[in-house]
C-alpha cells in the first residue's frame, strides 16, 4: 500500500486549466483516467486526509503510486481524451459498463452493390444502416419476414446470391416473392437499391407514407376490377401494419429520442436504455457496472453518454437525449454530442408528459436489471470465491491465484506445432490478452521441449519489460505494432500447463533459468484430472465436486480449443499454398486474376507466355517469370475418387484433389488424413 504523499505533485506543480489526469500503480499500469475543469482544484482533492476520503477513493490512491495529466484547450477535448484514455487503458478504478448481452441489430449493408437485410451484431460498420438494437433475434426476423411482402430486399448470403446467378436460378425467397432476385435479373441495381431504401426508411419510422400509398392503390387497383392485384395489396398493408404492431407508440409527436436511466446501490447501478424512433420503442439495452469510485448519478450519466456514443456519428446521435440527472457542468457534454451529431443534441431531465412516463418504465426496467444482476451474481462470486480459496489450498499458495495463465501444445503428427497462452483473472476469461506463439527453436514433435520454450519467450518478454526502466516499460514501448497495450508485461500469480510432471518440470525449469521464483506452477493431466507440482511425485487430486478443480479444468480446456484453433488455421493456410505463391512479386490480386482467366493452376501451366501476358496487369518478365516458376514446381499425380473410380481434376483455384478422406470423398493433396493423424 503506498502513502500518497509519496507522489504527490509539488505545491504550483500542477496547472490551473482543463485537463485529463491518469493515476498509475507500482508497475506503471494506468488504474484511474479522470478529467477535471482546473487540474489543481481536482487533484487537489485527492490528497487530502486519507480518513476523509470515500473507502473506494482511498483505495484507488493507495494503489496508485504516482500520477500526471495532460492539459487541453477546453473541457469538450477533455471529454474526448477522458474518453479514449479510457477505451486505450482500460483503467480498473474507473466505471466500466458491462453490456449484459450481445444486443443483436437489424441491418441493411448499403455499402454494398445489391444491398442486403440481415442480423448483426457487434462493432458497426461503415456504410450500413442498423435499427435496434432488439432483445431477440427471433424479433428481427419475424419482422423481416413480414416486411419483404412489400419490401423485396435481398437477404441471402454472399455464397448463395454468387450461386444462384452462376446457375441463373433464384433462390426460395426468390419464387415466393418475398426476393426481387436482384441476382437473376428481375430487378436492376437501381430499383434494388431503390427497395432497400424505402425499407430503411420504413424501419426508420416513416410509416405513413407508405400505407397511403398502399391503400391508394388498393383503392385504384379495385376500381379497375383489378381484384387479385387488390387482394395482393391488402395483404401487404395488413402485414406492415402488423409489423407497426410490434413497436407500439409511445410518444404521439414521432420524436426521436433516447431515454436513459439509472438504479444504482453503493456497489453497483445498472443503466437501462430505450432507443425511440419515429415515437416508437425501436430498441432496448443495458449495461451493469461496478463503483469502483466514488461516483454520484450526474457522474454514471456521463460515462453511460460516453460508452453509448463514443463511437456514435451522424443520425445514430438522436435530437434528443432524456436523462435521470445532468452532467455536471452539462454544456461541454453537450457540445461534444452535438459535434458527434453534426446538428443540434438536446440533453436534458423530462418533467412532464409522455416523456416522463416513459422515463419511468425505463426506470423500473433498470430497478429489475439491477435486481437480477445482483442475484445471479451473487451465486457466481461466491463460486469464483471458493473455486480460488480451493486451489491456493490444495497448491499451499501464500494467497488465491487472482491471474491465472495457462499454457498448452498442440500440432499434427509433430507438424505445425504452435501454443496457446490464456488468462484467466477473478475466475473469469480475460480474451484481450490470450496470446499464441509458433515453435521455432526445433522442428517435430516434443511436448516438453516446446513447453519450455514457450515458458522462457513469455517470461523473457515479461522481464525484458521490467528492465528497461528498473521497473515497467512505458508509453508507446507498451503497445505492439498495431498500437495496442502490450499484456506480456504482467505476472500470474499461478502459471498452469496442459500435461503431467514432464510439462511441469519443464516449466518449472523455464522460470528457475530466468530467474523467477514468486510464480507458482501446476499441471493438470487429462487422463485423470490430476494436479501435479514441481519436484512431487505424487499429483494432488482434488475431488471431482471441487470447484477448484472445475476452474482448472475450464481453464486447461480453454487453452486447448484456443490452441487447436490456431493449430488448424495454419494447416489450413498451408494447405492452401499454390505454385504462384513462390512467383516474386505477384500479389494477391494479380493471382486471383490468374486464376479467373485460366480457371485453374493445371490450364495456367499448359499456358504460353503470350497467352499469360494476355491477363490484365501481367506483364511480359512477369509473364516469364511465372511459366518458369509454374514449369519448376512439380505437378501433382492425378487423384482417383476411391467410391467411383473417376480421377479428380484440379480445384477451382488450381489445388489438386486427393483421397485421403472418408471412402468416396476428396480432399486437398496434401491434407493429413484424420483417420490417422491426430491433433494435440
Amino acid at each position: 500500500m503506498a502513502d500518497p504523499s509519496s507522489y504527490r505533485p509539488r505545491p504550483g506543480e500542477i496547472p490551473d486549466s482543463p485537463g485529463v489526469y491518469r493515476f498509475r500503480d507500482e508497475h506503471r499500469r494506468v488504474i484511474y483516467v479522470g478529467k477535471a475543469k482546473s487540474l489543481r482544484q481536482r487533484l487537489a482533492n485527492y490528497f487530502q486526509d486519507l480518513a476523509g476520503l470515500h473507502p473506494r477513493t482511498r483505495t484507488m490512491v493507495t494503489t496508485a503510486a504516482s500520477v500526471e495529466w495532460t492539459v487541453v484547450s477546453t473541457e469538450v477535448e477533455a471529454l474526448q481524451l477522458e474518453y479514449s484514455w479510457i477505451k486505450e487503458y482500460d483503467p480498473r478504478f474507473n466505471v466500466k459498463y458491462r453490456d449484459d448481452k450481445s444486443y443483436p441489430y437489424l441491418a441493411v449493408t448499403m455499402n454494398e452493390e445489391y444491398p442486403r437485410v440481415q442480423v448483426m451484431r457487434g462493432h458497426k460498420k461503415k456504410g450500413v444502416r442498423y435499427f435496434g438494437p432488439y432483445g431477440h433475434a427471433w424479433a428481427i426476423r419475424d419482422t423481416v419476414d413480414l416486411l419483404l411482402r412489400v419490401f423485396p430486399v435481398r437477404t441471402c448470403s454472399a455464397g448463395v446470391f454468387k450461386n444462384a446467378a452462376r446457375t441463373g436460378r433464384p433462390c426460395l425467397l426468390g419464387y415466393i416473392g418475398k426476393c426481387s432476385a436482384p441476382c437473376v435479373g428481375r430487378v436492376s441495381e437501381e430499383e434494388h437499391r431503390e427497395l432497400a431504401e424505402e425499407f430503411s426508411d420504413f424501419m426508420a419510422g416513416r410509416t405513413g407514407t407508405y400505407i397511403r400509398r398502399l391503400e391508394k392503390q388498393m383503392t385504384d387497383a379495385a376500381e379497375e376490377m383489378e381484384y387479385e392485384r387488390a387482394a395482393r395489396l391488402r395483404d401487404d398493408i395488413e402485414a406492415l401494419k402488423k409489423a407497426m404492431e410490434k413497436s407500439a407508440v409511445v410518444l404521439a409527436d414521432a420524436t426521436d429520442a433516447d431515454l436513459i436511466a439509472v438504479a444504482e446501490d453503493e456497489l453497483e447501478a445498472a443503466v437501462q436504455i430505450f432507443h425511440v424512433r419515429g415515437g416508437r420503442v425501436r430498441g432496448q439495452r443495458g449495461w451493469v457496472t461496478d463503483k469502483v469510485e466514488d461516483v454520484t448519478t450526474a457522474a454514471l450519466v456521463e460515462h453511460a453518454l460516453q460508452q453509448l456514443y463514443g463511437e456514435e456519428t451522424g443520425d445514430s446521435v438522436p435530437k434528443e437525449v432524456l436523462v435521470p440527472a445532468l452532467p455536471d457542468p452539462v454544456e461541454p457534454v453537450q457540445q461534444w454530442l452535438t459535434d458527434r451529431r453534426g446538428a443540434n443534441v438536446s440533453l436534458r431531465i423530462p418533467q412532464r408528459g409522455d416523456k416522463k412516463s416513459l422515463m419511468e418504465t425505463v426506470a423500473r426496467n433498470a430497478q429489475q436489471s439491477l435486481i437480477l444482476h445482483k442475484t445471479k451474481r451473487a451465486s457466481d462470486l461466491t463460486t469464483r470465491s471458493r473455486a480460488l480459496e480451493e486451489i491456493s489450498e490444495a497448491l499451499d499458495l501464500d494467497s488465491a491465484p487472482l491471474r491465472i495463465e495457462c499454457y498448452d501444445i498442440s500440432h499434427l503428427q509433430g507438424d505445425d506445432v504452435v501454443a496457446s497462452m490464456v488468462v484467466f483473472e477473478d475466475g473469469l476469461s480475460r480474451k484481450s490478452e490470450y496470446r499464441r506463439f509458433q515453435i521455432k527453436g526445433f522442428e517435430g514433435q516434443d511436448d516438453v521441449r516446446s513447453m519450455h520454450e514457450v515458458i522462457t519467450r513469455r517470461f523473457r518478454r515479461y522481464l525484458a519489460e521490467k528492465e528497461k526502466t528498473g521497473e515497467w516499460a512505458d508509453g508507446d514501448e507498451l503497445k505492439d505494432e498495431e498500437g495496442r497495450p502490450k499484456r506480456f508485461a504482467y505476472p500470474p500469480q499461478l502459471v498452469v500447463v496442459d500435461g503431467g510432471q514432464p510439462q511441469v518440470a519443464a516449466a518449472k525449469r523455464a522460470l528457475d533459468e530466468l530467474g523467477i521464483d514468486d510464480i507458482a506452477v501446476c499441471g493438470l493431466a487429462k487422463r485423470l484430472e490430476e494436479v501435479w507440482l514441481p519436484d512431487d511425485d505424487d499429483p494432488v487430486v482434488l475431488p471431482r465436486t471441487s470447484e477448484g478443480l472445475y476452474l482448472l479444468q475450464r481453464v486447461r480446456d480453454e487453452a486447448h480449443r484456443f490452441a487447436i484453433t490456431y493449430q488448424r488455421a495454419k494447416r489450413a493456410k498451408r494447405f492452401r499454398a499454390s505454385p504462384l505463391d513462390d512467383v516474386p512479386g505477384l500479389g494477391e490480386t494479380r493471382k486471383q486474376a490468374l486464376i479467373k482467366h485460366f480457371g485453374s493452376v493445371k490450364k495456367l501451366r499448359s499456358a504460353t507466355i503470350d497467352q499469360i501476358c494476355e491477363v490484365p496487369g501481367i506483364g511480359r518478365k512477369t509473364a516469364e517469370t511465372i511459366a518458369v516458376a509454374l514449369a519448376q514446381a512439380a505437378p501433382a499425380a492425378p487423384a482417383v475418387n476411391t467410391a467411383t473410380g473417376e480421377i479428380m481434376e484440379d480445384m477451382e483455384d488450381g489445388t489438386p484433389w486427393t483421397t485421403a478422406g472418408a471412402p468416396g470423398e476428396p480432399v486437398p493433396a496434401g491434407a493429413p488424413d484424420e483417420r490417422r493423424g491426430q491433433e494435440t
